[in-house]
């Protein structure tokens, strides 16, 4: 699911401005970055998201600097100073002309003048830190977490739409047979055969036939499959994972169920349960 979330944190000597954003994905993918000298920071921040997501591709953005009014010591590079004021007094003798540098020309030249910034230990930058990555990915989550109620009504009454479309098969289902069976005799009588509708070996074709038509346990695992949805539906966790293994399972009997149909009616009514469990799937996809 998708999601942003900000927030900042100062210390004493630090200040921590924190960006995550998630979005879908079916694993886990967590994507730290920082300043190149906090590196080793990256592992406890991964180990923190990682606790609080199980699915998404998250990026937290991390930017550390000193803490508004803190103030730096400014250096100064006398060598290089000369070295600049050296180079006006031969460019005067160059060109005949006296040339003298003046304060901006100083200011342009690099190294002259510097901040020396003395960098914190690895453990004062996570004390600035932690609280910052961990708001941050609250209010994600928080973004996450309305997203989801969305999916949960949408994936919901889609699955009311797929339990409907089950008692319509289950219902149709018996007539299979015995339309079968009339269109066998149909068949036998047009076709001259003086055949004894009581005839064993009518009565085998026929017995032969329901047989291969029986849909009954593939019925029954869907009602379980459609209770066991509804429990996952209820739970207060992540659920991601067992809801798109149960589609591939509610896919599964739904094949099974369309090849043995042989009826017009219920081939229809297979392909449009498969399409409204197709965008289910594609929501489970996006479920923490």
């Amino acid at each position: 699911m998708t999601g942003f979330g900000r927030a900042e944190h100062a210390t004493s000597t630090l200040a921590a401005r924190v960006e995550a954003s998630s979005v879908n994905r079916k694993q886990s993918e967590i994507v730290v970055q920082l300043p190149r000298c906090y590196a080793e920071l990256e592992a406890k921040i991964r180990k923190l998201a990682l606790a609080k997501l199980s699915r998404g591709r998250i990026s937290i953005s991390i930017q550390i600097e000193q803490p508004e009014g803190a103030t730096s010591p400014i250096h100064l590079n006398a060598q290089r100073a000369r070295a600049l004021e050296t180079a006006f007094t031969e460019l005067s003798t160059a060109i005949d002309r006296p040339v003298q540098p003046s304060s901006a020309d100083f200011l342009r030249t690099p190294e002259i003048l510097s901040f020396d910034q003395e960098q914190a230990s690895a453990e004062e930058a996570m004390a600035a830190v932690l609280p910052a990555v961990t708001e941050a990915l609250d209010h994600m989550i928080a973004m996450r977490a309305s997203e989801g109620k969305h999916l949960h009504d949408d994936t919901k009454s889609r699955l009311h739409i797929l339990e409907e479309l089950t008692k319509e098969i289950s219902t149709h289902a018996p007539s299979v047979v015995q339309r079968y069976r009339e269109q066998l005799h149909r068949r036998l009588n047009e076709s001259g055969l003086d055949i004894d509708l009581a005839d064993d070996r009518l009565l085998k074709e026929i017995g032969l036939f329901a047989d291969r038509c029986d849909i009954s346990e593939e019925i029954t695992r869907l009602h379980s499959h459609f209770e066991k949805f509804h429990e996952y539906l209820a739970k207060d966790e992540p659920i991601g994972r067992p809801l798109d293994f149960l589609c591939q399972e509610l896919n599964r009997e739904f094949n099974t169920i369309g090849s043995k149909a042989n009826d017009a009616t219920l081939a229809q009514h297979i392909v449009n349960a498969k399409t409204e469990l197709e965008k289910i799937r594609e929501q489970v996809q996006n479920v923490e």
